[in-house]
């Protein structure tokens, strides 16, 4: 049974399709260098994957980070993948933390564009049951403050912090998971998921929740992972995920003793939030959805739903701002996408820009401080900082 889901704080807050999707001309470039491929400035990109393939065992020997992924994208292809570590490949499945929640966002956006819910209807509007007793202010909340992290909810309840509504919504950023969960227990609600009662759990102060059939999983491959040619991802494990999960390891690099399979009930209460399990190739093929949208179709946003999924909606800092599910740089050199994630035993980032139609995945089965020490440096040196057009600030403010 899952315990109660962390994020990691650092550079986040940092009808069933056949799958008949153009996978292999995604993939096929990672299985060997063409020759005149360069990038948009000029550079050849062998050179800088040759310094990657030498720089990441370096890091992650200096860090002792036991195992980690990488995708690199550019001019909206899978440039180069690999896997380092023992027992890490690029079919190794690792559990994608918080950068589950762009994922979900653009699910939701599609059930807006399809008139199924509202981006600025009061979710209390949807569902007679009430996430939280007492404040009125839940009456404001909407799927857009939820999505953009301005709800007032906080990140998760406690048993020394029970569930509260900190501020009223819209007034302001404050990253929350529970959010995310809220907002993943109303789109279950909408798309039919009925409550099983036989099959609950206890998490964090004692909250119950109970899984749901059909359950988010089901949805999530049905409307984005099958039609977008992820077929190594989902929320629920299958056989062969499950033979292909990385092990995790603790904060003291020692890999985890228990599984941490996921159930019907964790998956109702984490799923959205932080409960994807895929590959850096699988997640890759959702980025270039989004750098490099393919026309709308019936899982698919058209243009303006995903210009208001990327526009700004709320200021963080001088530095970045959020968007629906997103977190945006802004640098001299343009904006950025970015989200990060942590769970026991595993941490991730992502970052991509649309103007140059590139992007990089990184996903590890480690959650030390030594992630956070060789994601800082790959993301702020000269060699991901090429490919993706600038460098983003290793910072955890």
């Amino acid at each position: 049974m899952w315990g109660r889901m962390r994020r990691r704080e650092f550079l986040i807050e940092s009808g069933r399709a056949a799958l008949s999707v153009s996978i292999l001309p995604f993939v096929a470039c990672s299985r060997g260098i063409q020759p005149s491929a360069e990038l948009q400035d000029g550079t050849s990109w062998k050179t800088l994957i040759a310094d990657l393939e030498k720089q990441i065992p370096e890091l992650m020997d200096a860090a002792a980070v036991p195992g980690l992924s990488i995708a690199i994208i550019n001019d909206a292809k899978l440039l180069w993948r690999q896997g380092f570590g023992v027992g890490i490949d690029n079919d190794t499945v690792f559990e994608a933390a918080s950068t589950s929640k762009p994922l979900f966002a653009y699910a939701v956006m599609k059930l807006c564009e399809k008139g199924v819910m509202d981006l600025d209807t009061p979710l209390t509007r949807y569902t007679p049951e009430r996430f939280l007793e007492g404040d009125p202010r839940l009456d404001l909340i909407t799927a857009r403050h939820l999505l953009s992290h301005t709800s007032g909810l906080p990140n998760w309840r406690s048993k020394e912090e029970p569930l509260a509504i900190h501020f009223t919504p819209g007034e302001k950023w404050s990253y929350s998971g529970e959010g995310y969960s809220y907002l993943q227990s109303v789109v279950t609600h909408l798309t039919g998921g009925r409550v099983n009662p036989k099959d609950c759990h206890r998490f964090e102060a004692g909250f119950e929740v109970c899984a749901t059939d059909p359950d988010i999983d089901a949805y999530m491959k049905a409307n984005l992972l099958v039609p977008f040619g992820m077929a190594s991802s989902g929320y629920l494990w299958t056989g062969t995920m499950e033979a292909r999960m990385a092990r995790g390891h603790n904060p003291e690099g020692k890999p985890a003793e228990t599984s941490r399979k996921p159930t019907g009930p964790s998956v109702a209460r984490y799923g959205m939030a932080g409960g994807l399990c895929t590959t850096p190739t699988d997640y890759a093929r959702f980025l270039t959805e989004i750098i490099d949208p393919k026309p709308a179709d019936a899982f698919r946003l058209n243009q303006y739903s995903l210009e208001e999924m990327l526009r700004p909606q709320v200021k963080r800092n001088p530095q970045s701002s959020w968007a629906l599910g997103w977190q945006i740089e802004h640098t001299e050199n343009g904006d950025f996408l970015r989200h990060g994630g942590g769970n026991p035993g595993y941490s991730c980032f992502v970052a991509a820009s649309v103007d140059r139609k590139s992007g990089y995945v990184i996903m590890t089965n480690s959650e030390d401080k030594g992630y956070l020490e060789v994601i800082a440096k790959l993301i702020s040196g000269e060699t991901l900082s090429r490919f993706l057009g600038g460098k983003l600030r290793a910072s955890t403010d």
